[in-house]
């Protein structure tokens, strides 16, 4: 039997907190990251609000000098990574240096440095390019920058699969501690799209809320008047660790990542599959591997993206697998208060998984208002509720018909 894979350290930086406790704290109260962009000029955009970090300088997180050679979702990342190895109390000496894996995923890596480049070779000339955009702008940055700054000498990489990059990177690094290549895995993910390409063909892809701020109520996932998702931006670490290796070194066991699964639709590059047979297989899946039945799980973090078509194909994908169960699990989408990080987004929600078994707390949904018939489950309305959690479910789904689930469990 493979060796239990174990989380010790969690590390966020997102819109509604720089560490996972202040994150928490307003996750479960029902706080909106959603604001004005001040990022960029969006005054020739239709979509002019976000999900943008809050009060974040990377200068207290690293070498000033330092941070101005990396692009921001690098800076992201290296924030949370810090908070996750802090909570893991992981110190690693150079025998053990290449039993460690750092596996930090980006949907799109650094296109703030892509973005503000063109620009110069526009206005400058390309001779005024900084040397350092092509470390800035790889997706796989973080990760290697993750390795330099620590000495981990285990794989490293980066997985670029859409809005599952997260989820998937977490399962990668599950597979090789599972496999015994390696001890320990600093996993996650991170993006920072907030710009003007990525804005404006999200927008032209139809996918995000063009939907004025009133009272902030948008986006509403799984609500009949949803019209899309909220672009968001930050990072998410875990320190995932062989079971034996965390109880010999004493650490904190935060929970057990049971289970994890990987699908595609193979059917459509932007839109899931009517009945959401791509998703529910991964769901299925999961829960093999985990050795999970269905009657144990608790909670479900949906990706509840607030887009017409993945809100109800999610829904189909939740019935399929749990039945009638599936009308007696909590389902919420903490995107409605995080925005849509992209790659980020299955990283994060796991952390929220954790927390809600750690806390027994499940976050709400807010903005919900209007029941769409067709999204018929407990999607725990606007207000986060008390509820014994024993085993959650993480689902991540994205462009290209990327399905990534991931089971967490209490850990005993």
């Amino acid at each position: 039997m493979a060796d239990k894979v174990v989380i010790t350290g969690m590390g966020t930086v997102n819109p509604i907190g720089l560490s996972v406790r202040e994150t928490w704290e307003n996750l479960t109260n029902g706080i909106s990251g959603v604001g004005p962009i001040t990022l960029i000029d969006a005054r020739d955009h239709l979509v002019n609000h976000a999900c943008e970090v809050k009060g974040f300088n990377p200068d207290n997180y690293m070498d000033p000098r330092e941070a101005r050679r990396r692009d921001r979702f690098q800076q992201f990342a290296s924030a949370a990574s810090g908070e996750a190895i802090q909570q893991a109390g992981l110190q690693v000496s150079e025998a053990e240096s290449g039993r460690v894996g750092v596996i930090v995923s980006s949907a799109i890596g650094g296109l703030q440095a892509i973005s503000e480049n063109i620009h110069v070779i526009r206005d400058r000339g390309p001779r005024r390019v900084s040397p350092f955009v092509i470390p800035m702008l790889m997706p796989n940055g973080a990760a290697g920058l993750i390795s330099i700054d620590n000495g981990y000498r285990g794989p490293s990489f980066s997985v670029a699969s859409a809005c599952a990059s997260g989820a998937d990177g977490i399962g990668a690094a599950w597979t090789l501690i599972r496999d015994g290549v390696i001890d320990c895995a600093i996993a996650g993910a991170s993006d920072a799209t907030i710009t003007e390409l990525a804005m404006a063909a999200f927008d032209r892809l139809g996918a995000l809320s063009r939907r004025e701020l009133v009272d902030r109520k948008t986006p509403q996932p799984f609500d009949r008047n949803r019209d899309g998702f909220v672009m968001g931006e930050g990072a998410a670490i875990l320190v995932l660790e062989r079971e034996e290796t965390a109880v010999q070194r004493g650490a904190e066991i935060l929970a057990e990542l049971a289970g994890y699964a990987s699908t595609a639709d193979a059917y459509h590059i932007t839109a899931p599959m009517e009945g959401g047979e791509g998703g529910s297989k991964a769901i299925k899946f999961a829960l093999n591997y985990a050795n999970v039945n269905p009657e144990e799980v608790d909670y479900i973090n949906a990706h509840g993206t607030a887009t017409e078509l993945n809100d109800i194909a999610e829904t189909r994908a939740i019935k399929s697998v749990f039945g009638d169960l599936a009308y007696h699990i909590p389902v919420s989408s903490t995107k409605s208060m995080t925005g849509h990080l992209i790659g980020t987004t299955g990283a994060l929600e796991l952390i929220f998984c954790i927390k809600a078994i750690r806390e027994n707390i499940v976050p709400p949904t807010i903005n919900y208002e209007n029941p769409d018939p067709e999204c018929d489950l407990d999607y725990v309305p606007n207000t986060a509720r008390e509820h014994k959690v024993s085993t959650a479910v993480s689902n991540a789904f994205g462009f290209g018909g990327h399905n990534a689930v991931l089971v967490v469990k209490e850990y005993r």
